[in-house]
């Protein structure tokens, strides 16, 4: 158990991480965004769906702990997509957005090699059709890439060859999506210069979810926001 000054610190510094995210993006665009969606996962995870409910755990806060979280705790997973695609996905009850953005922290538990990884989804029609960015370690045309599903196993949208530095750490992710223009960024850490992006106008409003391809994650402080 981490001492109480430990928790603490890490609660101011998720704190500040995210108040440094919101100046961000109010200098980056122009417009009005309002806070749709929170959760710091200290009351529960009734807000969440997951596809493979066997393969995710609530971490509760308990004793001098008062952090909680939702983890991915088996690789394999009995959810099974139509086409090739995650097989570790939670999505966001009852929200559609359009233009918003996704901030979270996210710790990998797990050294797999190359396609380590975490996942972002947005734009969820259904489970043959959505986007999602792939935090894979070393990227590759499956890995490492801002991809999409439509009706077909998933393809990489962009051509990233920029390594995702995992470690055993936590690590503070940005997703930004704009359904007029098309524009699409994710930030890793770096909240000045964009880890990906691309321009797509495929699908318009959907969900929003966390998850991994069949890596092992940890998620905490996940907010989301609409953006008129």
């Amino acid at each position: 158990m981490r001492p109480l000054f430990a928790n603490v610190l890490s609660a101011a510094l998720a704190a500040s991480t995210l108040s440094a995210y919101s100046s961000l993006v109010s200098a980056e665009d122009a417009r009005p965004a309002k806070v749709v969606f929170q959760d710091d996962f200290e009351n529960g995870d009734d807000k969440w769906e997951y596809l493979d409910p066997k393969t995710w755990k609530l971490n509760t806060p308990s004793g001098e702990s008062k952090n909680g979280s939702i983890e991915i705790t088996e690789r394999k997973s009995e959810y099974t997509p139509p086409t090739r695609s995650p097989g570790h996905v939670a999505l966001v009850k009852d929200l559609e957005v359009g233009s918003f953005e996704i901030q979270f922290r996210v710790r990998s538990t797990l050294d797999t090699g190359n396609h380590r990884d975490c996942c972002v989804f947005f734009g969820y029609q259904d489970s043959a059709h959505f986007y999602y960015v792939h935090l894979g370690a070393k990227p590759d045309p499956h890995s490492g890439q801002i991809m999409i599903v439509n009706d077909a196993p998933r393809l990489a949208l962009t051509t990233n060859e920029k390594l995702t530095p995992w470690d055993n750490d936590w690590h503070n992710v940005l997703l930004r999506r704009d359904v007029e223009s098309g524009k699409i960024e994710i930030y890793f850490d770096d909240m000045g210069t964009p880890h990906m992006s691309v321009v797509d106008k495929t699908f318009g409003a959907g969900r929003v979810g966390l998850g991994s391809f069949d890596d092992l994650n940890e998620f905490d402080d996940v907010v989301i926001r609409e953006m008129d």
